[in-house]
């Protein structure tokens, strides 16, 4: 039985083209672990990391669970990926579970100060301050939640302890990893605000210069944190010392008397953090191709957005009508469903989100309507979805400038060999977040809060207490009640696009998950032009796309996401693939590989 479930793993990476794409004669665990690409049996994981997929492939092996694992990869990622997420902000994980068949969330976002308000980013005159002024400043600084985040998921669906989960993320942050072209350049593109605050210079640029591609970067501050945090759970974090040391530092920033940076205090305050809390939330879930798509609900917008694009696909035939065809009507189911995000997506314990209305089929038949053969003008204007809420609410959009910023962000997929399954993301917004370390504490603090609309009024305003929106989009895809595909990305604003192309890809293009997941990518987000990556320019449906009406803009930063996923295959099987080149390309491991 054994050989013939080798067997026919190996037919299925010769049918996908895998075997392409990963050597066939491993070197080592150390390699294994490292490529974007893995097939075999039992549990796996991938992320934008080789030490934090090996850290969560490993405890898989030792008997952890999924949840266990990805809380274990999420404590590694905070030391070797501290720029894209950590301890000093929040995210939204998804689980699946085979005892209950269900899909629960776990929401660990930021939150507002108790006296952070609307007028909180406008200056005297009531003008916006300037947004680089808001994300390196303690004032952007919501309330932490992955610590919180972390201990809810382990007590209610892990094995290990807070403390057991943090042991491998505490020996890499003792011994170090090594640096690699990715990590120095973003070290680069922050030198100059990074050198504004010492705790921050003193990690991050050693000797003044970011460190060198091949350097090990050690962070006993952090390994000692981490041991505080295993050592007395989640009150180490939100009590006592540790918590004092992140209100000084959000309060009084500390800079360097020679910055000319204006670095503006925050106002979080000890009772912040101790009442902060994870909040369980209802996934959102919409129907899809006979499949079931599981996301996460407000305060993300993720999984309204991709579900309501999906919605609105599911009425075209997206095979029969060619790639430019298909190409047109994602855009537009796109520019589509981010209009009534920005109209009607926030905290749901602050605004009356129509959720119900928004994943409805005959709201989406409405706006599928809107969708000709030409390109939209953006903005386009965004549906009443509150005439087709399951409940009676007040109607009308409260829409403010409805802004889309960018930022950085991890994701990570592990599933175990009992078929638990899960999807999460976690962020400390911008690059670097804040750009402050806690002094002595070693992890950067977020600066989640240029989230909320600096302009009052809108449903994404800011209010005390408040959890901005978020466009993390962390995914389960169900096949007759059974896990068939999980997969998230970082990348701002660009998420929730990334995720729906990966989907279209992967269902109705029919190409493998490793395939989905490196296509070139296009995100329109009801803006004037559409960005897109170089590689999208080139391919042949582009000039269709341009006669249709559609401008395009390459970003920046000239990459759109970077994804994981995981794909559970017949007969036992489960192919885990992460990005073969986009940010240093990601790592992908199975708990039994094909041929081992």
């Amino acid at each position: 039985m054994r050989g013939d479930l080798h067997r026919w793993l190996v037919g299925v990476l010769a049918a996908i083209g895998l075997l392409a794409l990963v050597p066939s004669a491993p070197a080592g665990e150390k390699a294994l672990a490292t490529r974007p690409t893995a097939l075999g049996t039992g549990g796996a994981a991938a992320s934008v990391d080789g030490t934090a997929t090996r850290a969560a492939v490993q405890a898989l092996r030792q008997g952890a669970n999924a949840v266990d694992a990805a809380v274990v990869a999420a404590g590694v990622l905070g030391v070797t990926e501290p720029y894209s997420c950590g301890i000093g902000g929040g995210g939204f994980m998804v689980v699946y579970r085979p005892q209950t068949g269900r899909v629960t969330t776990i929401d660990s976002r930021e939150t507002a100060p108790a006296a952070f308000g609307s007028r909180s980013f406008l200056d005297a005159a009531g003008r916006p301050i300037p947004l680089p002024e808001a994300i390196t400043s303690g004032l952007s600084t919501g309330v932490p939640g992955t610590v919180r985040g972390w201990d809810e998921a382990l007590d209610r669906y892990g094995t290990l302890s807070l403390r057991e989960a943090l042991q491998p993320a505490i020996r890499v942050a003792r011994k170090g990893f090594v640096v690699d072209e990715t990590f120095r350049s973003a070290t680069a593109g922050n030198a100059a605000r990074f050198a504004a605050f010492p705790a921050t210079r003193t990690l991050y640029l050693p000797g003044g210069q970011p460190p060198a591609p091949g350097t090990v970067l050690r962070n006993p501050d952090l390994a000692a944190t981490y041991q505080l945090i295993g050592r007395l759970g989640v009150k180490g974090f939100y009590e006592g010392a540790l918590a004092r040391d992140i209100v000084a530092t959000v309060r009084r920033p500390p800079v360097d008397a020679a910055s000319t940076l204006n670095v503006r205090p925050g106002v979080m305050d000890a009772g912040d953090l101790d009442d902060y809390e994870a909040r369980l939330r209802r996934a959102t879930r919409v129907g899809y191709r006979g499949l079931d798509v599981y996301g996460m609900a407000p305060p993300s917008s993720g999984g309204s957005t991709v579900g309501e694009a999906l919605n609105i696909l599911e009425g075209f035939d997206l095979r029969g009508g060619g790639l430019e065809a298909a190409a047109h009507r994602y855009l537009e189911a796109s520019r589509l469903a981010y209009a009534d995000r920005g109209a009607y997506l926030g905290d749901p314990e602050f605004v009356d989100v129509p959720l119900s209305g928004l994943l409805s089929d005959a709201f989406a038949a409405a706006r599928r309507a809107l969708i000709g053969e030409r390109a939209g003008t953006s903005p386009v204007p965004p549906g009443d979805p509150f005439a087709f809420q399951d409940d009676p609410s007040p109607s009308g959009p409260r829409v403010g400038a409805a802004a889309v910023r960018t930022g950085s962000t991890t994701h990570l997929t592990v599933s175990d060999r009992d078929g638990t399954v899960v999807s999460y993301t976690f962020t400390i917004e911008q690059t670097g977040g804040n750009g402050i370390v806690v002094p002595g504490r070693g992890f950067l603090l977020n600066n989640e809060l240029t989230d909320f609309e600096f302009t009052p009024p809108a449903a994404n305003a800011a209010e005390p207490g408040k959890r901005p929106r978020s466009s993390m989009a962390p995914t389960i895809v169900l096949r007759d009640g059974k896990p068939f595909l999980a997969l998230g990305s970082p990348g701002g604003a660009t998420i929730v696009t990334t995720v729906l192309q990966v989907l279209l890809n992967r269902v109705d293009g029919g190409v493998s998950l490793p395939e989905a997941i490196a296509a070139p990518r296009a995100s329109q987000r009801n803006a004037a032009s559409t960005q897109a990556e170089p590689g999208f320019l080139v391919l042949p449906l582009t000039a269709g796309l341009r006669a249709r009406g559609h401008t395009f803009t390459v970003g920046t930063d000239p990459e759109i996401g970077a994804a994981t996923g995981i794909e559970l295959l017949p007969g036992g099987g489960v192919l885990a693939a992460a990005e073969p080149v986009r940010r240093g390309s990601g790592a992908a491991a199975v708990e039994r590989p094909a041929g081992r």
